[in-house]
């Protein structure tokens, strides 16, 4: 007995993928950015793989995303803010932990010297994501606060961008002047950092001058698995490392003037073979594809009828007359000459492809390949 629904991972492609955003983020060095069990997608296998391929760090976004991966053999920081109870622990596990205000600086420092080790900080500057970190304002006054705290080692410095897919004109350049103005200001305080970076994956796209220097590092995540945010332009080629299929589980042929489904927002309008799929929005699927979106069978994209339920949906299966109980069911992936993309279910569901694969359902079985 197998799982009904399944998500294969192509480690191989993924691997691929990692080398083809190397390739054009260089000088740069790449760090995943696998946050959130990589996006749902399962972090053990993803990180060993990448690791493999070459990764010399990690990033993700809370302490114990770090802890999962600390056997790895490379560095592992944390992205998003520290709260107090977690310094400590971090500090023992040897985690690159954010420096995003002076409270935080002086934290870390203090239980760095309790514990007798150095802390290794990456500063987080907020240059206009307005999220976390320290303002660029003040980050001259903070930075002069903190240089010479006992037991930091400022390793690095970081920010991020909200609208990399536009390009490294407007707001995005106006962000690396900012961060710029800050570096300058660090290094009359004597603070020179081993790890620059603030291009995500939209910025190794869209805004290559944060690959070049002074930036020495980039952060990649949704490229990793071959998607990304359609507002921007991809440069780097991908390669898509997901697979979602499942089966059909009844065939019927309904009489025409039958509803479908929950609201009864689809009618047959004549004799039809339905199918009834074993998957559903539990599974990650957006409601928004009930009567819109369409999943493959044998090669032949066919159409979902009426709503999705939590663990089903019924598809026409007119144009596909050998299909049988059990047959194969691709969701997302390519069949034949038919092919659905991350980023189709996106479009339906006015979303990004982030939202899709995090969304994900954790009864999915992820398999790697």
């Amino acid at each position: 007995m197998q799982h009904r629904v399944i998500l294969r991972i192509d480690l191989g492609k993924l691997e691929a993928n990692y080398r083809a955003v190397c390739s054009i983020a260089a000088p740069c060095a790449v760090m995943p950015v696998l946050k959130a069990n990589a996006y749902g997608l399962g972090v053990r296998p993803i990180a060993e793989s990448l690791v493999r391929a070459g990764a010399p760090r990690i990033a993700v976004a809370e302490p114990f995303e770090a802890l999962a991966l600390t056997d790895l053999g490379v560095p592992l920081q944390i992205l998003s803010g520290i709260l107090p109870d977690e310094i400590a622990p971090m500090l023992r596990a040897g985690v690159v932990l954010p420096l995003v205000s002076e409270e935080s600086a002086r934290l870390i420092s203090s239980e760095a010297v309790k514990l007798g080790v150095t802390a290794k900080v990456h500063v987080k500057l907020d240059t206009g994501m307005g999220r976390a970190g320290i303002l660029w304002q003040e980050a001259p006054k903070v930075l002069h606060a903190v240089a010479h705290l006992p037991n930091l080692d400022f390793e690095g410095i970081f920010t991020h961008f909200p609208l990399a897919y536009e390009g490294s004109s407007g707001f995005t350049s106006e962000q690396l002047r900012r961060f710029r103005s800050v570096l300058d200001a660090a290094k009359r305080l004597g603070l020179t950092f081993r790890h620059i970076h603030a291009a995500n994956s939209d910025a190794i796209n869209n805004a290559p001058e944060a690959c070049r220097g002074p930036f020495n590092l980039v952060r990649s995540g949704i490229n990793l698995y071959g998607a990304f945010d359609a507002a921007g332009t991809l440069r780097v080629p991908l390669a898509p490392v997901l697979n979602l299929s499942t089966r059909l589980a009844q065939i019927r042929t309904l009489p025409a003037g039958t509803p479908i489904g929950y609201g009864h927002t689809y009618r047959t309008i004549r004799e039809t073979r339905v199918g009834t799929v074993c998957v559903g929005y539990a599974d990650g699927l957006p409601l928004a594809l009930s009567n819109r979106g369409a999943v493959i069978i044998h090669g032949r994209a066919v159409p979902i009828l009426g709503r999705l339920s939590m663990d089903y949906l019924t598809v026409a299966l007119d144009d596909v007359p050998d299909a049988a109980v059990g047959d194969a069911v691709t969701l997302i992936g390519r069949d034949g000459e038919a092919e659905i993309t991350v980023q189709d279910w996106a479009n339906l569901k006015g979303t990004h492809a982030y939202d899709i694969i995090c969304s994900i359902g954790s009864r999915v079985q992820r398999t790697y390949c």
